[in-house]
């Protein structure tokens, strides 16, 4: 194997392919991305066995020869960190080693083989097939990847589930104390519905290997896989074997109360309020009254905080609770100006949307105080 590329072009693939490799390994090959070069075209690829990202980079050298191995993935990411821009990487193959040179730099790195790279599932039986434009799928992971429950033992809480039904694809994730839900069109009806859940490392690999363009993804999920292919690139994860709650019967709540605030403004209240909340509970409390709402919070050390800001609303008075970080990663979520709370009492949940975003909800579980 044998080729030169420009340090330019290799750094951002690097930078994605070695992402998914974790620092700690049982197999030392695992450390190791998979270089192959092959018709003018190097693949990257890593692995931790449970997601794969592979990334192809154009080679323009005349003096390329075709071959593969496996190298350590984070040296060379240094190395191509630390050479300057427009630097040119020399890449050659002599048995067990891999030698690089660029200017008046070398360097000697062991290699091990690539018949001995574990690759993911990805000739599998495919069983569904659908596109929709980079974006919209990003946005999808964005507005609910924050809701995802993180090692819990309900294992089919820790990842985001895909829906697919018609021409919509819904994504909703919940930890039990909330639940965010957003969906995205799809080009073409699909005949059957399906579920998958998404696992939390590959959730957050996909907000990287996505690009915020309106040019296509293609999505195919089997029994056990999915895999995301964008032109160069594809991203391969098993994912979580389980039944996730049925988020349909957990939204439909009966809500007839409605609160329209400042977006920026309840953020920013609530923001202030919390400085002084409970550092385990983060809770706070909510009186809502016609015109106004109150913000309070306390905590163990006697000390207290409130606050209050005008808003639409006209019914009866309403106190609740509600972990004040929950309110705010939904707000953030947001981009809108206005923001619309749907509760009934102080022991009901509360619903935000907004009237412009019509594809992303939230649900949050109250808290005693």
């Amino acid at each position: 194997m044998k080729f030169e590329l420009l340090r330019d072009k290799a750094l951002a693939p690097l930078v994605l392919v070695t992402s998914v490799i974790e620092r700690r390994q049982t197999l030392p090959i695992l450390s190791n991305i998979l270089i192959k070069m092959e018709k003018n075209i190097l693949s990257l690829v890593g692995t931790d066995l449970e997601v794969e990202i592979q990334i192809d980079v154009p080679v323009e050298s005349e003096n390329s020869l075709p071959g593969s191995s496996t190298v350590n993935a984070r040296k060379l990411l240094d190395i191509c960190k630390t050479l300057p821009d427009g630097a040119t990487l020399r890449v050659a193959q002599s048995e067990n080693q891999i030698k690089i040179q660029s200017g008046r730099s070398r360097y000697t790195l062991q290699s091990l083989p690539s018949q001995d790279f574990p690759r993911l599932d990805e000739k599998g039986h495919w069983e569904e097939r659908f596109k929709l434009t980079q974006s919209d799928l990003r946005r999808i992971f964005e507005k609910t990847a924050f809701s995802m429950a993180q090692q819990d033992v309900r294992y089919f809480l820790n990842g985001v589930l895909l829906e697919i039904s018609g021409t919509e694809l819904t994504a909703v994730a919940t930890d039990g104390h909330r639940l965010a839900l957003s969906h995205a069109r799809l080009p073409e009806a699909i005949e059957t519905a399906r579920q998958v859940i998404v696992p939390r490392k590959a959730v957050h690999e996909l907000t990287r290997f996505l690009e915020g363009t309106d040019s296509p993804i293609t999505v195919e999920m089997s029994s056990s896989h999915l895999r995301f292919s964008r032109a160069g690139a594809v991203l391969i994860t098993k994912v979580i074997d389980g039944k996730f709650p049925d988020y349909r019967a957990v939204m439909a709540q009966n809500l007839t109360q409605t609160i329209v605030a400042d977006r920026v403004e309840l953020y920013d209240v609530l923001a202030r309020t919390s400085v002084l909340a409970n550092e385990k509970h983060r809770g706070v409390r909510l009186v809502l009254e016609s015109g106004s709402l109150k913000v309070s919070a306390h905590n163990p050390d006697q000390e207290e905080a409130s606050d209050e800001i005008e808003v639409e609303y006209s019914g009866d008075q309403i106190e609740i609770g509600f972990n004040v970080a929950y309110l705010m990663d939904a707000l953030r979520a947001f981009s809108e100006k206005e923001i619309e709370v749907h509760l009934q009492d102080g022991n009901s949940g509360c619903l935000l949307r907004t009237r412009e975003d019509e594809t992303t909800k939230y649900l949050i579980m109250p808290m005693r105080l």
